[in-house]
């Protein structure tokens, strides 16, 4: 038994010594938007901001009031109002009636083999014409000189796409400890510096902001690609790099910051649609990526705390690697690196989560998403 437990604390900090430090290093490597200068205005093509928004009545005005003063000369901005039942297309239409870069797209009616999202970001792409193309959320604020600076990084490196690594609002200490290892578990199993590299089969998106070439969209197959998928923002990074164009990802910090799903209670409720949907709706992935997160974040405290001599020595050494990946994220989001020390609750909280996805998609047979219930069946006939 002694040897069981020596063998497996051993694959555990080899793991964390090997491919945490090769991913915590590629990480320190990723480009910073606040050291690009802003592009001068000749160095700025036509940018389409696109997003859906469905009864976002609360945030709207405050992310649109950020979007509409973004300094960019060449910008138009596409909304779509999906089906809203609030205020949300008053308000779109209010401020388009003073602001003529914003377009609004009204959709009344979903039509078969679409989910709600997917489908209004594909007609307010139909209805852009800029160049370059940026996706959203409603809930999103930008800083006034974000996308200058984003078109000079573009430059600098040559990329079709790039998505960023912004802030999240959060309210507590509850939520800060899913969030941030959210960030961390998100980093490791994305590789996000590996993304850049033509070799590697590496790829992101995150729904917050996310920029392509419009050629590169198009020759992708656009979101009718997309149709069906429920993390859409991810399988576009997927679908950018299958398709063989540059792709990368860029710390944005407050550049780029959203409002995702305030106390855990709502982050709880708010991640329910998309967890087992991360994991392809297959439980068998599922029960592989609850082990793995329980057996590599919080065994080795338990190693610690609980072992001997060499398993010890192993779980001691796993815990101070995987801390100190923590404190990277931490530093990015700007809270204490003492968060690291939440790591293997963070991780029996995401199980949880992660878990709870699972069954209650399968006690329904699919999902509701912003009130509109689409089958299991069809959603796996969906995935890309």
């Amino acid at each position: 038994m002694h040897l069981f437990w020596l063998v497996l604390f051993g694959l555990i900090a080899l793991f964390w010594m090997t491919y945490g430090l090769k991913v915590a290093y590629g990480a320190l490597r990723l480009p910073w938007l606040k050291n690009f200068a802003p592009a001068a205005d000749a160095d700025c093509p036509r940018i389409s901001v696109l997003f859906a928004a469905r009864d976002e009545q609360e945030k709207l005005p405050g992310a649109l009031a950020t979007l509409v003063s973004v300094d960019y000369p060449n910008l138009e901005i596409v909304a779509v109002d999906d089906r809203s039942s609030d205020a949300t297309g008053r308000i779109l239409d209010d401020f388009a009636a003073n602001h003529p870069q914003l377009r609004v797209v009204h959709v009344r009616e979903l039509p078969p083999g679409w989910l709600g999202k997917p489908h209004a970001l594909q007609k307010a792409y139909e209805a852009s014409s800029g160049e370059w193309l940026v996706f959203t959320d409603a809930d999103v604020k930008f800083q006034t000189d974000v996308l200058r600076r984003v078109m000079a990084l573009l430059r600098a490196r040559g990329w079709d796409h790039l998505t960023m690594v912004g802030d999240v609002v959060r309210s507590g200490f509850w939520d800060t400890v899913v969030i941030s290892f959210f960030v961390m578990g998100f980093q490791l199993a994305a590789d996000l510096h590996a993304v850049s590299n033509p070799n590697s089969r590496a790829y992101v998106g995150v729904g917050a902001f996310q920029m392509l070439r419009r050629s590169a969209y198009e020759a992708c197959g656009a979101h009718r690609r997309l149709a069906m998928e429920v993390i859409d923002d991810m399988k576009l990074g997927k679908l950018v790099k299958q398709g063989g164009f540059r792709s990368g990802v860029t710390i944005a910090q407050h550049a780029v910051s959203v409002e995702w799903h305030l106390g855990l209670v709502n982050l709880v409720r708010g991640l329910e649609k998309n967890f087992f949907a991360a994991a392809g709706f297959r439980v068998w992935m599922v029960a592989l990526q609850i082990v793995s997160m329980l057996l590599f974040n919080v065994a080795p405290f338990l190693g610690l705390t609980f072992g001997g001599g060499w398993v010890r020595v192993l779980a001691g050494t796993a815990v101070l690697v995987a801390m100190c990946f923590h404190i990277g994220g931490d530093t990015v989001m700007r809270v204490s690196p003492l968060y690291c020390l939440t790591l293997p609750l963070g991780a029996i909280l995401f199980s949880y989560i992660l878990l709870r996805s699972t069954a209650i998609t399968l006690r329904q047979g699919g999902i509701y998403w912003r009130e509109t219930f689409y089958k299991l069946e069809d959603l796996r006939r969906g995935l890309v």
